[in-house]
């Protein structure tokens, strides 16, 4: 069982237009998607996942987890996140580095 956890990644209805860039749309989007975030000893809310996945890395045991199970929950959404923006052209790269701001 995950110590992380969170709903699965929706898919992303990405508006076309001649002026949006689908990737860095997708890549937008997915930096700010909220839903709560289960640890061993609370629930985070209103906080995008990415955001809350990049403070765990840094200070795991803040959110109950070992140094491991923080790399383990940002290495899963990573997995589920980059065929999203694949798909509209991006690269996991752009994600690792928001993971690392």
């Amino acid at each position: 069982m995950n110590p992380v956890a969170w709903p699965s990644i929706p898919p992303l209805d990405t508006p076309r237009s001649c002026t949006l860039d689908p990737a860095l749309y997708a890549l937008d989007w997915l930096v700010r998607w909220t839903v709560p975030v289960q640890f061993p000893d609370r629930t985070v809310t209103d906080t995008p996942v990415l955001e809350v996945l990049r403070d765990a890395l840094r200070d795991p045991q803040s959110y109950g987890l070992s140094a491991e199970q923080a790399q383990a929950a940002a290495e899963r959404f990573l997995g589920q996140a980059t065929p999203i923006l694949e798909t509209e052209g991006g690269q996991r790269a752009w994600l690792e580095r928001e993971l690392q701001r």
